[in-house]
């Protein structure tokens, strides 16, 4: 008979026993494979977005608090096509300028946004956000994605669930030189209070760009997915300049309900990581934080890290733990 077992995540099968007599009838045999592809499903259906087509963002209703400015570009090989929100608080900036959120998954982040939420912004230091999406009404353009969050391997491209990856580097030139100009143009900005968000692959591409660049100042890595092709970029985090990577701000957020729905006292190699990486950073004076949202998997983690990231750009104070 099939058995099952965990292991990063995912779900392993293997035929324990079999003989002339486990299986009776054909029928009986497909039975049994259905049983196995509702486990899978069981298992891993965290990983699958919904895509229900969107309606009509807070963009489109407007609000009382923010107004808003769209862009639209295209990559350079002509494949991958950008629209791009600018929300602009309503409230004057500060003497220094706006603090500024740039926001991955934009498509899914203005299904998200609410006026109540943009009031909560407004009554402290609101920021400009700039959610970068893609041209679809869906909230993720999953092939897209998959190729601008991820960071580029040795030899051939990555493999991410049957999309290509590797063109974080790409999309990291399109973000700075080409997007980020045009959302942020005749905008009284803080160029020190340029922030980061991402979240699974997102997140993958914001650990990156805090290696890479020196254009955002702090960096919201939500539930990155290293446990699949990635975990490298844990090793180069913990071998950064100390000199540069002490002018940045890192935050990883996590949650840790996936593995708890399999296994109450289970425990993760990833998040003790993660805690251990963000201990060695801040022993050598870089501002790191591991902030758990306990019980949230992996999906409930787009909002909640959202939410606070948006919280601490306008100047609310985040405690580590939730």
């Amino acid at each position: 008979m099939f058995t099952r077992s965990f292991k990063n995540g995912s779900t392993f099968l293997r035929l324990s026993a079999f003989n002339a007599g486990g299986f009776s009838t054909l029928s009986a045999v497909i039975r049994q494979l259905a049983a196995i592809l509702l486990l899978l499903y069981a298992a891993n259906g965290y990983a699958r977005p919904d895509m229900t087509p969107l309606g009509p963002n807070i963009a489109d209703k407007g609000s009382a608090f923010y107004h808003f400015t769209v862009n639209t570009f295209d990559s350079v090989d002509g494949k991958r096509h950008y629209k791009v929100w600018t929300a602009i608080p309503n409230k004057k900036p500060p003497a220094s300028g706006y603090p500024v959120l740039y926001l991955l998954d934009g498509n899914a982040v203005m299904d998200r946004l609410s006026d109540e939420l943009l009031q909560k912004l407004s009554l402290r230091d609101p920021p400009v956000l700039v959610a970068i999406g893609y041209q679809t009404d869906l909230p993720f353009d999953l092939t897209a994605r998959a190729y601008d969050y991820t960071p580029a391997t040795q030899g051939s491209p990555q493999n991410m669930r049957g999309r290509t990856g590797g063109g974080s580097a790409v999309f990291r030139t399109l973000l700075e030189r080409t997007i980020a100009p045009q959302a942020e143009k005749d905008l009284a900005i803080d160029p020190q209070k340029r922030a980061l968000w991402g979240h699974s692959y997102g997140g993958l591409f914001v650990l990156e760009s805090f290696l890479s660049s020196d254009f955002f100042h702090t960096f919201y890595s939500a539930v990155p997915s290293l446990d699949r092709h990635n975990a490298a970029l844990l090793n180069a985090l913990e071998q950064v300049n100390e000199a540069q990577g002490s002018q940045k701000s890192l935050w990883f957020m996590e949650g840790d309900g996936d593995r708890k729905t399999r296994d109450e006292n289970a425990t993760s190699d990833v998040l003790n990581a993660l805690s251990q990486t963000v201990s060695r950073l801040r022993s050598r004076g870089i501002p790191a934080t591991y902030r758990l949202y306990p019980g949230l998997t992996h999906g409930a983690m787009f909002d909640a890290s959202m939410h606070s990231a948006l919280l601490d750009v306008s100047g609310e104070t985040l405690a580590e733990a939730q």
